[in-house]
């Protein structure tokens, strides 16, 4: 897969839409902390200090609170498609990346940058290395989430689970980053990737014991229009009582 992408497509890509995208929409990643993604490599962490994240009151009117205490990560996900298939590159370590140490809350993004033209796993893996690429601008260690959902409906494997996102500023210990591709105040999510999404964060959920009232919107724990307003209204509907991921 990843050597049928063209390297000058990536570098055009990533340079027309990921600068206008993250001036729009998923801005505030960092915050203390900067990583990377990847697959599953042997290396040492450098740190192994998990931290905790004070009380949050945000402009929604949630307060996450202090983080629980989380659950370690147990492994690959089976059906997640392996970060080798986008990308050859390693998280750069040497930019202060920290251990995830375990997870106890999940947070929902989207891209900004409109997906409609997306369809094939090569259009998928353009996109996913022109956002590495721009948050490796920024300095960070990786691309900030942990895993992406294309608007087929396929999960892939962004910065490795094992080490700390960097996708809600000051928020991301123990925080697992689910980026779904769109922009979501332009268009609607597909009903392939909604349908994905509900199943993956009920799995995730499951895995590591996140109740639901611990998932998140990148909206609901910082300044941001992140994940747009359809996506927003759909996870407040998925999460309600009656919702399909409530009863998932």
């Amino acid at each position: 897969m990843s050597q049928d992408l063209n390297r000058r497509d990536i570098l055009r890509t990533g340079i027309l839409l990921g600068t206008a995208a993250w001036l729009s929409g998923c801005q505030s990643h960092s915050g203390g902390v900067t990583e990377l993604p990847g697959k599953q490599w042997d290396w040492e962490d450098p740190l192994n200090d998990p931290l905790k994240s004070p009380p949050v009151k945000s402009s929604n009117g949630y307060t996450p609170g202090p983080v629980p205490t989380p659950n370690t990560p147990i492994g690959p996900v089976p059906g997640v498609i392996a970060r080798s298939q986008w990308t050859n590159a390693k998280p750069i370590m040497t930019r202060d990346a920290y251990a995830m140490g375990g997870v106890a809350r999940i947070t929902v993004h989207h891209d900004a940058i409109p997906s409609t033209g997306i369809r094939s796993m090569n259009d998928s893996a353009r996109r996913l290395e022109s956002v590495r690429r721009s948050h490796i601008s920024n300095g960070w260690v990786d691309i900030g989430y942990h895993y992406s959902i294309d608007p087929m409906g396929r999960v892939w494997e962004a910065r490795p689970y094992n080490l700390q996102g960097a996708h809600v500023k000051n928020q991301n210990e123990h925080n697992l980053g689910i980026m779904l591709m769109g922009n979501f105040n332009e268009h609607a999510p597909t009903s392939d990737a909604l349908n994905t999404l509900d199943s993956f964060l009920a799995e995730m959920m499951r895995r590591y014991r996140v109740p639901i009232g611990r998932v998140y919107t990148h909206q609901e724990l910082g300044q941001t229009a992140c994940p747009g307003v359809r996506l927003q209204r759909y996870m407040v509907a998925t999460r309600a009582p009656s919702g399909r991921l409530a009863r998932a």
